[in-house]
């Protein structure tokens, strides 16, 4: 006679325990994901796995003999240079600036194209179009079609001005020249202000409009409903703009390269590593700089995911 024991292993009629069918419906569930996991695994985590390893090593490529295990000598060299002290204090102003403006903007733009008015669409599709252009191109225009001293728009914009008061003699600034930092701030907070007004967008129209009527009742003013109410409720859609800013932000190369060729002061992490590895052909130091540039952005990136987490939990609780 069949046990309990057996009957619960074979299951009713021959069929396989629970336990075994739910597994089975997992696996036939995660099965198509498996190719694109494979592809990422071989995409990101191979590369940096080799950078990892590279970054241990001592490998010049000036001195090919001379390859070897450096420890964590590397890293040391990575956070006493100078150059790389540097690099770290341009990438903070730089990521700082630029999340900073992008926010203030991206919130007011927000605020104004919250209100109903014809044309709303089409108004927020065009103020969307920064943000897709491609990072090279967005950099050129702001390079030779914007800050020429001899033919960019806002020279000219100010031989304009200038000429409506009868002066022959406008001033012609160099901006790249004159200040080569905000250059590169400036065009990035065009190309990532619709970004931020995206998401913060987003967290105006989740605002709970009858709580808002009912202050408006009550006598509240539009300072004191958006000091009060609006501000509070995007508190956490600002913090995800600027965690999310700061990942992109924090590893931009295109603008300063275009722009500045990493000169005058503006080289940030990405172009120092840049130079380290295909000018000094230090891969070695390149990797370690890379790694640490990596950590980085993995803290800020938990950071972001624990803010998207909360608001999903948030909107899910309503």
């Amino acid at each position: 006679m069949t046990s309990v024991a057996e009957k619960s292993r074979v299951g009713t009629a021959g069929t396989p325990p629970p336990g075994t069918a739910r597994r089975a419906s997992a696996w036939v569930r995660r099965a198509p994901l498996l190719p694109a996991l494979i592809f990422m695994i071989i995409v990101t985590q191979l590369p940096f796995v080799a950078t990892l390893v590279i970054s241990f090593m001592d490998w010049n490529a000036y001195y090919p003999d001379e390859r070897g295990f450096a420890g964590f000598d590397n890293f040391v060299r990575v956070f006493t240079d100078v150059n790389m002290r540097d690099a770290v204090w341009t990438t903070i102003l730089l990521t700082a600036g630029v999340v900073l403006i992008s926010l203030l903007l991206g919130l007011g733009i927000a605020l104004l194209l919250d209100r109903k008015f014809r044309g709303r669409g089409a108004v927020r599709t065009m103020m969307i179009a920064p943000f897709l252009v491609v990072p090279v191109a967005a950099a050129l225009i702001w390079k030779h079609a914007l800050y020429n001293p001899e033919y960019g728009l806002f020279n000219g914009a100010l031989t304009w001005f200038w000429g409506l008061f009868g002066s022959d003699n406008p001033p012609q600034p160099d901006w790249i020249s004159n200040m080569p930092l905000w250059a590169v701030i400036f065009s990035l907070v065009w190309q990532w202000t619709p970004f931020m007004m995206l998401i913060l967008l987003a967290g105006l129209q989740g605002r709970p409009l009858d709580v808002i009527e009912a202050a408006r009742i009550d006598g509240a003013n539009s300072w004191q409903i958006f000091r009060s109410m609006t501000l509070p409720h995007l508190r956490q859609y600002l913090e995800l703009g600027a965690l999310l800013g700061s990942i992109y932000i924090v590893q931009n190369f295109d603008a300063v390269f275009t722009i500045t060729s990493g000169g005058l002061g503006t080289a940030n992490l990405p172009y120092t590593i840049y130079q380290i590895f295909y000018q000094a052909h230090d891969y070695g130091r390149a990797s370690a700089a890379a790694v640490i540039v990596v950590i980085g952005t993995i803290i800020i990136a938990t950071f972001a995911l624990r803010t998207v987490s909360s608001l999903f939990r948030e909107e899910s609780g309503r």
